[in-house]
């Protein structure tokens, strides 16, 4: 009988990885039309995507469904996560212009669903929690008929940040777990597990009916039980959708790739995601936090 997924995840690599990504990881070069005008009017806006950002690879693919994942707040990160592509550094000043921007970039491109992230900015007062609730109302003013997902940094866990967050209606409220509990010293040192699980019990109490999300990034070293177990903290505090991708290491800088997770992996974890109880799990190699982000909505009961 074959390994059992537990048994394949927890085992150590002794094998090298292959010199080439595994066939399910590659993907068409992006270049359609929407690709294409989405991409000049970042330039003409100054406006920053994640999706450029940190390299992903569905960005033709969202760009093409009508669906972009704004980065607000610059381009530089205040954190230095050993897997993220992000600059980091010391941040400069932020626009408080960028809001509307943002909005006027939403209603010309007539996007039917917004993602909103930023890099973390634990150098502000409120850590970027009124530019984001800004920019959802512009959004929402601008074009109604568009959904705001925001993916927000931790706020270091400050309660008046995630609320005045939430006050502003986003569609659905975001912000990932990354890796397992063992992997955050070394993945995620400006993160703290038991602050990720804190945030999602605030952002239920706050506002119960708006849909929460997380998301993991495999192969950074963590086993299935590990996942299970972070899957299953999750659901006790009630988070809704779940998303679950390979990790690809954007440089020789960053974190080393322990292992490709295969495509049945990857459909055996969201069945026991599933099985959980989330709304929607959203598990492949290619899966990033943004990945069918329009069919998450719909599964959220969103749209």
């Amino acid at each position: 009988m074959a390994d059992s997924l537990y048994q394949i995840m927890g085992r150590h690599r002794a094998e090298a990885l292959p010199e080439r990504k595994p066939s399910w990881l590659k993907v068409r070069a992006p270049g359609g039309p929407n690709y294409t005008r989405l991409t000049q009017m970042m330039r003409e806006l100054n406006l920053h995507t994640v999706c450029e950002e940190a390299h992903c690879p569905n960005i033709g693919e969202c760009w093409e469904h009508g669906t972009a994942t704004f980065m607000i707040l610059g381009d530089v990160c205040t954190r230095n996560c050993a897997y993220c592509a992000v600059a980091h550094g010391r941040p400069g000043s932020y626009d408080l212009a960028e809001p509307a921007r943002v909005g006027e970039a939403v209603a010309e491109l007539q996007l039917r669903h917004a993602v909103i992230t930023s890099v973390d900015r634990d150098d502000l007062p409120d850590f970027g929690a009124y530019i984001f609730a800004e920019t959802i109302r512009q959004i929402k003013q601008k074009l109604p008929g568009c959904s705001v997902e925001v993916l927000v940094p931790d706020f270091q866990g400050n309660r008046d940040s995630i609320a005045t967050v939430l006050e502003a209606g986003p569609d659905i409220y975001n912000h990932n777990t990354e890796t397992v509990p063992r992997l955050y010293k070394k993945c995620r040192p400006g993160g703290r597990y038991p602050r990720v699980m804190d945030i999602f019990r605030t952002a239920k109490e706050l506002a119960p009916d708006i849909p929460t999300k997380s998301g993991l990034i495999l192969g950074m070293g963590e086993t299935l039980e590990e996942v299970v177990l972070v899957m299953r903290d999750l659901r006790e505090v009630d988070v809704d959708i779940l998303t679950l991708g390979q990790y690809l290491r954007p440089s020789d800088a960053h974190i080393a790739l322990d292992r490709y997770v295969t495509p049945a992996e990857f459909r055996e974890m969201y069945d026991i995601g599933m099985s959980l109880g989330f709304r929607h799990v959203e598990s492949s190699p290619l899966t990033r936090s943004s990945y069918h982000a329009w069919e998450q909505v719909q599964a959220a009961g969103v749209n």
